[in-house]
C-alpha cells in the first residue's frame, strides 16, 4: 500500500486543504517490462474524522491501512476542519466540497472507481454524521455509508449540556435545528424524504457505544429509523466510549460490512 499526504487547492473553500490517501500499489512489474495500469480502478471508502481531529486521525490511531490492505482498496480522508461536513451560515460550504468537489479531484488524480457499487462512506462521531448524510442526500452514489458514534441529532446536540461548548459553533454552521431540517441536514427528515420518494438507499450500519455521551441520541434515532422501515438500515450498540479504542476495535466490522457483506456480531 501507499500513503500520501496530500495538499490541495479547494475551489468551493478558496482555500488549501489537507488530504491523506491510501491507494494499493500495482503488482506484477517485471524488470524492463513497462504495462499500463488498468482502467478498472479502486474501490474507494471517504473515511472522515471527528470535531477535534483532521485528514491525519485515521491514520494516527488506527491501523486502518492494515485493513485497506486485506481488501485492496482505496482510502480517501480528508481534512473537514470542524463543519460538521455541512454548507454553513456564516462559514466554509463543507458540504459542497465533501460532496461534489473532493470526489471530483481524488477521482481525477487516482485511478478510483466511479461507480456507485465501489463508493463508500464512514466516519467517527462529526464523521459518522458526515457519512451518513452522504448516503442519504446522495443515494445514487454510494453503495453503503456508516457512522461510528455518529451525530445523528442536530436538535439534540443544539439542546444537550454536553455540547454547550459547541452551541456558537452550531449556530454558526446550522442556524438552528428547524434551519437544519429545512435544508437537507437533519438525518431523519432525510430518511422520511427518501421513503416518502421511493430512492433506492445504500445500506447503512450504525454503531455507538453503551458509555458514549450520545447514546440516548443514537438509540432514538435507531429506533426511528427503524420504525421508518428503512431497507438495509442495521444498528448496533456494543461495551465502550467515545473513542479511539473503540473506533479501531469497530472500523473492522464497518469494513466486513462494506467488503464481505458480512453484518456485525451481536
Amino acid at each position: 500500500m501507499a500513503f500520501l499526504r496530500c495538499d490541495i487547492k479547494s475551489a468551493m473553500l478558496g482555500k488549501a486543504v489537507g488530504m491523506n490517501v491510501i491507494l494499493p500499489q500495482r503488482n506484477g512489474f517485471a524488470k524492463g517490462i513497462f504495462s499500463p495500469a488498468d482502467d478498472t480502478g479502486f474501490k474507494t471508502l471517504y473515511l472522515l474524522h471527528g470535531l477535534s481531529d483532521d485528514q491525519s486521525a485515521w491514520s494516527r490511531y488506527t491501523s486502518v491501512e492494515r485493513y485497506a490492505n486485506m481488501y485492496n482498496i482505496a482510502v480517501i480522508m480528508p481534512d473537514g476542519g470542524r463543519s460538521f461536513y455541512t454548507d454553513a451560515r456564516n462559514g466554509f460550504p463543507y458540504w459542497s466540497f465533501i460532496s461534489e468537489e473532493l470526489p471530483f479531484i481524488a477521482e481525477g488524480m487516482f485511478p478510483l472507481s466511479r461507480k456507485r457499487e465501489d463508493r463508500f462512506a464512514a466516519g467517527l462521531s462529526m464523521g459518522g454524521y458526515g457519512a451518513l448524510k452522504l448516503g442519504l442526500r446522495l443515494p445514487e452514489r454510494f453503495a453503503a455509508v456508516a457512522g461510528l458514534s455518529p451525530v445523528v441529532s442536530i436538535k439534540r446536540r443544539f439542546e444537550s449540556p454536553d455540547s454547550a461548548a459547541w452551541l456558537p459553533e452550531l449556530r454558526n454552521i446550522f442556524g438552528s435545528p428547524e434551519e437544519a431540517a429545512a435544508s437537507g441536514d437533519d438525518l431523519l427528515t432525510l430518511a422520511q424524504q427518501a421513503k416518502d420518494s421511493g430512492a433506492t438507499l445504500p445500506r447503512i450500519l450504525s454503531i455507538c457505544g453503551t458509555e458514549d455521551f450520545m447514546i440516548a441520541d443514537n438509540m432514538e434515532f435507531n429506533a426511528a429509523m427503524h420504525a421508518l422501515e428503512i431497507p438495509d438500515f442495521h444498528s448496533y450498540l456494543y461495551p465502550g466510549n467515545h473513542n479511539w479504542e473503540f473506533w479501531d476495535r469497530h472500523i473492522r466490522q464497518v469494513m466486513k460490512f462494506f467488503f464481505d457483506d458480512q453484518l456485525p456480531q451481536e
